[in-house]
Formats: C-alpha cells, structure tokens, sequence
C-alpha cells in the first residue's frame, strides 16, 4: 500500500476514535445528565483497532502500546455491560 492509502487508514481510525466524544456529548445533551452510550465503546474499539493497525505499520512503540491498552479496556467494559444488562434481566424475570 503507498502512504495515502496509509495515512487515509489513519484519519479513517481518527475519526472513528474521535466520533465516540461527539455521540457521547450528543446522548448526554439529549438525557440532560453525562451518560456514556454502548456506542461510544463499540466506536472506541473500532478506532483503536484501525488506529494500532496505522501504528504498527509506522512501527511506533508508543503509540502501538497506547492502542493495545485502550482496546483490552474498551472490551472488557462492553463484557461488564453485557454481563449487568443479564443481571438485570435475570432479576426481572424471578420479579414476575
């Protein structure tokens, strides 16, 4: 791939990193109260996968580690919300 094709990768993971702060904010002015939609850890995961990808092809250690964090985080809080949502779920079941 030449460098454009790269460096489109790059800004295409930019954005999709940095949408999650726009739906965030959106959410929040519509619910009047700060909220964290499921949204914004499905467009942090997608970023942060397609921005490592941009940073291993530059070979840059310091931004290779920061994405691979950050995607090991974003996972495991989707699990945490998925495994609340069937709490919740189960609860109300034994309630009818």
């Amino acid at each position: 791939m030449t460098a454009t094709y790269w460096l489109v990768i790059g800004f295409v993971g930019q954005i999709a990193f940095g949408a999650r702060f726009v739906i965030q904010w959106l959410v929040s002015e519509k619910k009047g109260e700060s909220t964290i939609p499921i949204t914004f850890w499905y467009c942090s995961i997608i970023g942060s996968v397609i921005l490592l990808t941009y940073a291993i092809h530059r070979e840059d250690p310091v931004f290779i580690l920061g994405q691979s964090l950050g995607s090991v985080i974003y996972i495991r809080n989707l699990i945490l919300i998925d495994r609340k949502r069937k709490s919740i779920a189960q609860d109300n079941q034994y309630n009818e």
